[in-house]
């Protein structure tokens, strides 16, 4: 699970706040999302994996930058891996673990999002009260 300190993260964006619609992504697909300004901008994607979602922070663990280029290019051709465009570097969509290229080993920081109904929403889903 995620750890809580994301969600207090300056610029993230309040929780169960809503994302996207799951049809909104492609199978599979990516796309990023930034929240606040300046120092505070907060950057994550999410990548849909038939009816999975997985999110992670916009920041390569080996150069300290966006992945993306052009911007919402999260993904290989075939969608199979996340893709830094600046080294190379492959990711496992499902856990976010580099498997390829200049950070072997690290791992993307994953970011809480959940489907309510076929909304992709940030942040932790809410308990039913039935």
């Amino acid at each position: 699970m995620p750890p809580s300190f994301i969600m207090q993260a300056p610029g993230a964006p309040a929780d169960h706040t809503p994302l996207c619609r799951l049809a909104d992504l492609s199978d599979p697909g990516s796309k990023g999302f930034e929240f606040g300004e300046a120092a505070e901008r907060f950057r994550f994607f999410v990548v849909r994996r038939g009816a999975e979602v997985f999110a992670y922070r916009n920041l390569c663990p080996h150069a300290g930058h966006p992945l993306d280029f052009p911007p919402d290019r999260f993904l290989t051709p075939k969608g199979d891996y996340i893709h830094c465009a600046s080294h190379g570097a492959l990711f496992n969509p499902e856990d976010g673990i580099c498997v390829g290229g200049p950070c072997v080993g690290r791992r993307l920081l994953p970011i809480p999002v959940y489907l309510d109904g076929e909304t992709v929403c940030f942040g932790e889903p809410r308990e039913n009260s039935s």
